[in-house]
Parts: structure tokens; sequence; C-alpha cells
């Protein structure tokens, strides 16, 4: 199966909730490569390598996890992996 890049944006209450912790856990869990970071407008944005099922998994699992009640919106788009990443970390500006 090839493998696929996605990048996602989650709006809502989503910063100070313990919600990076969560996607880290999740992407961890699925194996997924990639990062996830707080971003100055109050979102949360991920990006994220493996297959399309896992990736897909991955949005589901977060969507319906525990951070389900701070997310307002969710913004994805795909694209083809860049093989750039080896694990799954949570980046600070």
């Amino acid at each position: 199966m090839s493998r696929k890049q996605l990048s996602v944006f989650w709006n809502g209450r989503v910063q100070g909730v313990g919600f990076r912790a969560t996607a880290e856990a999740v992407a961890l869990e699925l194996h997924l490569t990639g990062w996830v970071r707080n971003l100055p407008d109050g979102r949360v944005e991920a990006l994220c390598e493996g297959t399309e099922e896992v990736l897909r998994l991955f949005l589901q699992k977060v969507a319906a996890g525990p951070m389900r009640s701070y997310i307002t919106q969710t913004e994805s788009a795909w694209g083809d992996a860049s093989g750039a990443f080896d694990d799954f970390q949570v980046r600070y500006f």
C-alpha cells in the first residue's frame, strides 16, 4: 500500500486541553510519522504520514475521543508522503 500525507487543522477550544498529547498518542498507537503543534491563531495543526486507511482512522479516533467536544471544525488535505519523518512528535514554536 502506498503512503500518503495528511495535513489537518482543528478549530475550536483545542489549545490548553491536552489536544496535542491526545493526537500524539493516537498517532503513536497507529504508527504514524509526522508532528502536531499549536498555532498562534488558536488552532492545532498536524502533518501525518501513513497509509490512507490508517490516516482516516487517525482522524476518526481524534474526532471520536475525549477531545470531540472541543472541536468545532476540521479541515484536511491529502498529498503524497514525503518520507521525511522517522517518528511522530509534538512540535513547539
